[in-house]
């Protein structure tokens, strides 16, 4: 018994534990609300069902948490990822918009490495702010947050750009291998990053810088180049993320876009375990919390919550999870349970006579 109460709590003491079980949960609740959830099935050489659909969905959520994870890991965060998603998005549907033959893939290629480098110049923009400038992460990206909405409805003109074109839209919806096209991008762009941080010195020295930059410095690592690079590496995910949004819908709206997905990225992140103190990240984590989120929203539409208070409860359920994973809140909850200790005998000894 002592054994088994031993492994439990290791158990539910892991980071992953409890964001796992609200995900199994919420498939659970599906299930019940809808029989066929778990049904997986293979049409023309593709795999289609609910849950395929979740993690396709979930793709570009975990392309701009894992770059979010990065710069979290150092002590900053990074506002901007939406609007880097809008204006990405934007610049490439703009371009193939004034191609004479949308269906180019040279012109689609050529969209996309010229929205790819306006994003990553985003990107250094907000990472010379921070460790050269030395703003505030959270007031050098809120500025690109703002500014960075202006220019995608500067690049659209305030409107909506429409495109017809198959090469770029595989992006959002295609298939390849029977999978998404998106969730094996995804999958490379994760792999990437898991070797880059887990199998080289970087994810170490990020570690480091986030743990204490001055003491880093000291220590003969560059932390101002590091902190240039995570916020680069965001805007790269972020703008990966935002051709798969305006492929999904073959258009471009600046104002739409990309619209909060940098919460979401933030909740991922905290769910899986990294916490916003920079220092520590988890990359695993922030996948199964991007998955729980996405699950999450396909829930309340399936459910047909009221719209009203979707994000309530959205809220709600985010706030559970992040109670429960707390160790103090825990801590208090184990104090509460068990039992005060008896209070000590008062039984007096009795004296030893004394004879007369």
């Amino acid at each position: 018994m002592t054994t088994v109460r031993t492994r439990l709590g290791a158990a539910t003491a892991h980071r992953l534990f409890w964001p796992l079980v609200v995900l199994a949960l919420l498939i659970v609740a599906n299930t019940v609300h809808r029989p066929g959830f778990l049904a997986v099935e293979l049409k023309n050489g593709h795999l289609y069902g609910s849950l395929v659909d979740i993690v396709r969905l979930s793709a570009p959520l975990i392309l701009v948490a894992l770059g979010m994870s990065l710069v979290i890991a150092t002590g900053g965060i990074d506002l901007s990822v939406g609007s880097v998603a809008a204006v990405s998005g934007a610049v490439a549907c703009l371009h193939i918009s004034n191609q004479p033959d949308q269906n180019g893939v040279g012109g689609v290629l050529t969209a996309l490495l010229l929205a790819f480098g306006v994003a990553l110049l985003l990107g250094v923009w907000n990472g010379a702010l921070v460790a050269v400038v030395g703003i505030q992460p959270i007031i050098a990206t809120l500025i690109l947050m703002v500014a960075g909405r202006g220019l995608a409805q500067l690049i659209t003109e305030g409107q909506i750009i429409t495109i017809n074109s198959e090469p770029y839209r595989t992006i959002g919806v295609g298939h390849l291998l029977t999978l998404p096209f998106a969730i094996i991008v995804a999958l490379a762009v994760t792999l990437v990053v898991a070797v880059l941080t887990r199998r080289t010195a970087l994810g170490m020295i990020i570690e480091a810088v986030g743990g204490n930059a001055e003491a880093s410095r000291l220590a003969g690592i560059r932390s101002r180049r590091i902190t240039l690079l995570v916020y680069v590496i965001s805007a790269a995910c972020a703008a990966v993320a935002g051709f798969m949004m305006t492929a999904n819908v073959s258009s471009a709206d600046g104002n739409a876009v990309g619209l909060w997905v940098e919460l979401d990225a933030i909740l991922a992140v905290v769910i899986g375990g990294t916490a916003l103190a920079g220092g520590r990240f988890y990359l695993g984590g922030t996948i199964v919390g991007a998955l729980l989120i996405q699950t999450l929203t396909t829930s309340v539409y399936a459910m047909s919550i009221d719209p009203q208070t979707a994000l309530l409860f959205k809220a709600v359920v985010v706030i559970a999870v992040c109670l429960i994973q707390a160790p103090a809140f825990r801590a208090r909850l184990r104090r509460r349970r068990t039992p005060p200790p008896p209070p000590p005998s008062t039984v007096e000894t009795p004296k030893e006579q004394v004879p007369a």
